[in-house]
């Protein structure tokens, strides 16, 4: 314990914690610059001794989860042909010519981004996550890069299409973060660009919501439970892993197409034609699993 002590790199008070539903091995740090931090001393998944703070402020949910490396072993498995088959879709709809520039917002690892560039396009991707774009800035190169980015501000470069894809929308606490991300999108397009929103179709959505199910990746039980609140769709997910309990909760707003209609009208935006899934069907508000966007 001394030596995991002697990593942190500030002076520290140590007082043990009891605390409901977390390890006993807990401990309360204080810092002068950051204040009351809550730790647990855990082991992680190769065996060595780590100091990972518990997250009391979930007003930035997606800033902490998508940053664990659980989240990337929950969702490993997505269907990574029926991404290219949409990526050929929408750049074949939008004749987008090889070399033009898109940017993927809220890219996550770069899955999206990897396969548009190998399609021949000049892709920048950002994400609020840093361990993602680590992670994605191994497949950089001339023509492909990854940038630590808040999307509800405008990146510093246009281009001829903006992608906010496979729900990226929808997570923030303040509704004005939602039309700020509109914004920024329209700020970065080029004077022929296009703006794609992919979400969910809320109704389709809450119409076949799954309460409760187990998933096993990699020897985790992911035990999640799905549910409507207050207009927003909640995931909880609790799993155990190195003699530790978590817990994650999602939370995406349930934003229908008038809603969507509403900030493009706030925005200044057009919006050109709708799509209900990545074969480019036309939407249908109660059998479509998509609510696919495209603006100007």
């Amino acid at each position: 314990m001394t030596h995991a002590l002697s990593c942190l790199k500030y002076e520290a008070t140590i007082r043990i914690k009891l605390l409901e539903a977390v390890s006993l091995n807990t401990f309360c740090f204080k810092n002068k610059s950051k204040g009351n931090e809550t730790f647990n001393l855990v082991l992680n998944r190769k065996n060595t001794l780590i100091l990972r703070p518990i997250l009391k402020d979930y007003t930035m949910w997606y800033a902490s989860w998508f940053d664990t490396p659980y989240y990337h072993i929950l969702y490993k498995d997505r269907d990574h042909r029926e991404a290219q088959a949409f990526m050929n879709n929408l750049t074949n709809y939008l004749s987008l010519e090889p070399k033009e520039k898109i940017l993927d917002l809220a890219c996550g690892k770069g899955r999206h981004s990897i396969y548009l560039n190998q399609l021949g396009y000049d892709v920048t991707g950002i994400d609020l996550s840093k361990n993602s774009i680590t992670y994605a800035s191994q497949f950089e190169n001339e023509t492909l890069r990854f940038r630590v980015h808040d999307m509800c501000k405008p990146y510093p470069e246009k281009f001829s299409a903006v992608f906010n894809l496979f729900t990226s929308f929808g997570y923030f606490e303040k509704e004005e973060d939602n039309l700020n991300t509109i914004k920024a999108i329209k700020s970065n397009l080029n004077q022929s660009g296009f703006g794609v929103i992919d979400f969910m179709n809320a109704s389709y959505i809450i119409d076949n919501l799954v309460p409760e199910e187990t998933k096993t990746v990699e020897g985790i039980a992911f035990n999640i439970k799905r549910y409507v609140q207050e207009g927003y769709i909640f995931k909880e997910i609790r799993f155990r892993d190195a003699n530790e309990d978590f817990l994650f909760t999602e939370k995406v707003k349930a934003i229908y197409l008038d809603d969507f209609k509403n900030y493009f009208q706030k925005a200044a935006i057009n919006l050109l034609d709708i799509f209900g899934n990545y074969d480019l069907e036309k939407f249908n508000p109660k059998e479509s699993p998509r609510l696919i966007l495209i603006f100007k």
